[in-house]
């Protein structure tokens, strides 16, 4: 069972399942962005929702400074749970914070994940910061809430309420911190043989089209692209279709495991 600290949450138990889905959030949010995909997988998967440390059941858990960090702390809770064939879908800090796992599975010699879904995520192959451009994380507080308003994806009471912001911007720079501060390790290190999906947007202007396919680049088997209509958080409104591919993509990669 999930207990009041773990990283693991599971609204929907199952003890036996054809597969495991560890979803992880976006930078600055929490798995409570991602409940209501839950019910659109099939009933014999076990999805979990994975929460970064500062927030949730674990608000009294420092934030995490590096990705790395924070992909060997997930690692620890999702550890019991690797007992059946499991699948990670991150977006945005969670599709980097899903591959940083997955290279540490292997270093470990574990199991790693039956498929990698990455989205809205900048290919992270090349020694340029993961979302180029100005650092987030060092903007100015009203900079900083003209950039995310324009991201989207956070509610507008954390964006214009002065009391709400000052109680998420430090979880907001950190977690952009992790992301901006990344860097690859050696090419001989850093490439992974998981079937791997592409999801984004067709209007994002976070991460175009052209950083999402890079991927490619460090990927032996990539399965598909799928872009949707939206921006950044173009799965806001069209969680069903969003997640019938995820279940197609897993279907491909290990034929058979679907059963409706």
């Amino acid at each position: 069972m999930t207990t009041a600290l773990s990283a693991v949450i599971r609204p929907r138990p199952v003890d036996d399942p054809a597969l495991r889905l560890f979803v992880l959030h976006h930078a600055g949010g929490s798995h409570l962005a991602y409940t209501g995909w839950v019910p659109h997988f099939p009933d014999d998967w076990d999805v979990c929702l994975v929460e970064a440390p500062g927030r949730g059941p674990l608000s009294s858990v420092p934030l995490c400074t590096s990705v790395p960090e924070l992909a060997a702390y997930l690692l620890t809770d999702l550890r019991p749970y690797l007992d059946a064939p499991f699948a990670f879908f991150g977006h945005s800090l969670g599709a980097l914070t899903a591959y940083e796992t997955t290279l540490q599975l292997r270093e470990q010699n574990l199991t790693g994940p039956a498929w990698l879904g990455l989205s809205a995520c900048e290919a992270p192959f090349s020694e340029q910061p993961v979302f180029g451009g100005a650092p987030l994380h060092t903007l100015p507080g009203a900079e900083l809430r003209v950039a995310l308003h324009s991201m989207g994806g956070l509610p507008r009471p954390i964006l214009e309420d002065d009391d709400v912001w000052a109680i998420y911007e430090p979880r907001l720079r950190a977690d952009f911190r992790m992301v901006e501060t990344w860097r690859p390790r050696p090419s001989n290190r850093s490439r992974i043989a998981v079937p791997c999906s592409l999801f984004g947007g067709l209007d994002d202007h976070v991460v175009s089209r052209e950083q999402l396919l890079a991927w490619a680049e460090g990927t032996d088997d990539l399965l598909g692209e799928h872009f949707f209509p939206g921006a950044h958080f173009y799965w806001d409104g069209q969680v069903p279709a969003v997640a019938a591919q995820i279940v197609e993509e897993v279907d491909a990669a290990v034929p058979g495991l679907v059963a409706w």
